[in-house]
């Protein structure tokens, strides 16, 4: 029945200060003495630092933890993402044309009464547009390089659902800054080596190297792929996902922008390529790239080459002027190895896992920072007063995250079964049917007869709506086998005007929104 009342976070990181900020939002350090958050960093450690894609779920969880929204955009050279944009995910570039589609994030059920995707399809050659560019305006606002919002419209809100881009080192470092100054949590520079154990297994203390002893009485593992707590101290075994998912490197790079005045993108850009796919993410003031790919089916060295000509081509299509020197040989490119999985258990004894060290699962979908939030949220609402709860707690809360593991693994994995692409080993490996996840080969099974529909997605903690599988089903053109009949399109002449107003609404967004630029240079001016 000891309370719970002192947390040490062991590592910092986008995932370390998320838990210590979130954690001191609710515990009030500052109000309740007897309470404290303390984050041990190790000061020779660098971060990965390439995450840094968001979902809209961070929206409400800066505004949580009372951060301002423009200050938040100016400190991390943040810019609005509003979805993803797969370019030759479906086929590859032909005659020199690209394909594509997008996964948006404003989606329908905030301007249709009824889902469209039956209605999309029965008059698809009639619309003669893609799903997403036929169901909101957002795909054309991200053709046209626009806002989300204006400067008028108040912190956090929108006129188009959004997230964010930014840059991971410098959204660290805020997150310290504030959950220091402004939040109680307590900042230590300090390599931690071991941890001291009770004779029941619970932590009693982490031991530094330099012979310190920091004691708690909850512990949270932020220490990244090296798992200093779940691995090094629990061996909590790892369950990789390397049959299903056929990644395992990267390499990255901060590309410049050739006009500073430039157009930024709002998706995530992600292109496929042979042995994987190549992200492209627009900030304020660069933009960052990395080739996501599978050592199985190419070198590292092919890698940064492909990489590099597809910055190369980017960089110059976009320079302000033709003489502009091409600076893409000199960037730093920097190779990443990937460990795609998650523990068995994430929450053991007194110890949860976050981040790295719980899971990593892909950057297709940018589901890192949002998985850590999940975590965040659920620890702060159900946080144990007393260890005789930590049992209770640690079996609702692997179960949960377990099953969240699984999902995003089949999300991710449908990007790539679905693909026509037959041009590399990769591509044919991907779309074997032993490389399906069984829950996903019978969701796969229904959907070749069905739309996705609420009974598909029964549980209210699914990381993916229905909306989002939508958008991919449709985007890779996977409902050949859809029959429907009058009294599965009862709204239909409803859904032919709705598809008309979408369409006069795109046309005519960029008298409503001004350019993700013009928007972004407004508030680094506002104060």
């Amino acid at each position: 029945m000891k309370p719970i009342k002192k947390v040490v976070v062991v590592g910092g990181g986008t995932a370390g200060w998320l838990a210590a900020a979130s954690l001191a939002r609710h515990l009030s350090p500052l109000k309740n003495q007897e309470y404290s958050v303390t984050l041990v960093e190790s000061p020779d450690t660098p971060a990965i630092g390439v995450g840094e894609g968001t979902w809209p779920t961070i929206r409400n969880t800066l505004k949580n933890l009372s951060i301002d929204e423009f200050e938040f955009i100016r400190s991390c050279d943040a810019s609005f993402k509003q979805g993803t944009q797969f370019v030759n995910w479906h086929t590859a570039n032909v005659n020199g044309e690209d394909s594509s589609y997008y996964h948006s994030f404003e989606l329908p059920r905030g301007m249709w009464p009824t889902p469209p995707g039956p209605y999309w399809h029965h008059l698809q050659y009639q619309l003669g547009l893609p799903y997403a560019e036929a169901i909101s305006p957002q795909p054309a606002a991200c053709q046209k390089h626009l806002a989300p919002k204006s400067l008028k419209t108040p912190q956090y809100e929108a006129i188009l659902n959004y997230a964010y881009h930014l840059d991971a080192g410098k959204f660290a470092t805020f997150l310290r800054n504030h959950a220091c100054e402004k939040l109680g949590v307590t900042h230590l520079l300090a390599h931690v080596q071991s941890a001291q154990l009770s004779e029941s297994g619970f932590i009693d203390s982490i031991i530094t190297r330099e012979g310190n002893s920091i004691c708690g009485d909850l512990f949270i593992d932020c220490s990244g792929f090296t798992s200093l707590l779940l691995d090094q101290t629990y061996q909590i075994p790892f369950h990789g996902v390397s049959d299903t998912l056929l990644v395992n490197k990267a390499v990255a790079m901060q590309v410049p922008y050739a006009d500073a005045e430039g157009p930024i993108n709002s998706p995530t850009l992600s292109t496929a390529q042979s042995a994987g796919w190549i992200w492209d993410i627009g900030l304020q003031s660069r933009r960052g790239t990395g080739y996501v790919y599978s050592a199985n089916h190419t070198t590292a060295d092919e890698a940064e080459n492909t990489l590099r000509n597809y910055a190369r081509a980017t960089f110059n299509q976009s320079q302000a002027t033709p003489a502009q020197p091409d600076i893409v040989d000199q960037l730093e490119a920097r190779h990443i190895d990937l460990r795609l999985g998650f523990r068995e258990k994430v929450f053991h004894k007194n110890c949860v896992g976050m981040g790295l060290s719980a899971a990593f699962l892909e950057p297709l979908e940018a589901s890192a920072i949002f998985l850590i939030e999940a975590s965040c949220n659920m620890l702060t609402e159900l946080f144990p007063q007393h260890l005789g709860q930590l049992s209770a707690l640690e079996k609702k809360y692997n179960a949960v995250f377990n099953e969240r593991w699984h999902r995003v693994v089949d999300f991710i994995k449908l990007h790539y079964y679905l693909s026509r692409r037959r041009d590399s080993d990769f591509w044919l490996d991907n779309t074997e049917v032993s490389s399906l996840p069984d829950t996903l080969k019978a969701q796969l099974a229904f959907w070749k007869h069905y739309p996705p529909s609420r009974f598909d997605m029964p549980s209210s903690l699914e990381p993916f709506v229905r909306e989002s599988y939508e958008f991919i089903l449709y985007g890779m053109e996977y409902h050949s086998d859809y029959q429907w009949n009058a009294g599965q399109l009862p709204h239909l002449e409803e859904a032919r005007r709705n598809f008309q107003r979408i369409h006069q609404l795109s046309s005519e967004i960029s008298d409503v929104l001004p350019t993700n630029r013009a928007l972004l240079q407004r508030i680094q001016n506002y104060r």
